[in-house]
């Protein structure tokens, strides 16, 4: 079976530019960008985006999602309530990497009016491009999961 190269991007109005440009990124590595929107900046709901998002990561339909809002922090909290997701907010690459390698996160959260464009291209690679390491980790991860019931 093909490895699932499907990522799902979504953001509120805040976001919409920087999701856009991250989804270049996305595309630019070999993925598939499955861009769900909003594309117009009237005033939107970010919890109705991250769970939309969520909802593709968690069914399988694309293998990670990226989403985005002013700070990251409530789309993030929105999409981690749909069950088989783990989502972290990020602002550093480190912070990318170890959600990837250590939490085995299939979403990431970005601020637009936090961090740079720039800033969040690189993460959303780093984000990517990184694997899970297992062992330990997988144990953790295993007791997250638990907590969902």
């Amino acid at each position: 079976m093909a490895l699932n190269k499907r990522v799902v991007l979504s953001s509120d109005h805040a976001a919409i530019e920087m999701r856009m440009a991250v989804a270049q990124r996305v595309t630019d590595l070999g993925w598939e960008a499955v861009d769900i929107g909003p594309s117009t900046p009237e005033s939107t709901h970010y919890p109705e985006h991250g769970a939309a998002a969520a909802q593709l990561v968690a069914s399988g339909d694309c293998r990670f999602g990226i989403i985005l809002c002013g700070t990251g922090q409530g789309i993030m909290m929105a999409a981690n309530k749909v069950k088989g997701v783990r989502c972290g907010v990020c602002s550093d690459l480190f912070s990318a990497e170890m959600i990837r390698a250590h939490n085995d996160a299939n979403m990431l959260s970005l601020g637009a009016r936090v961090i740079e464009e720039a800033d969040a291209m690189q993460i959303a690679e780093v984000f990517l491009t990184t694997e899970f390491e297992g062992g330990r980790h997988g144990t953790r991860v295993d007791m997250i999961s638990a907590l969902e019931g």
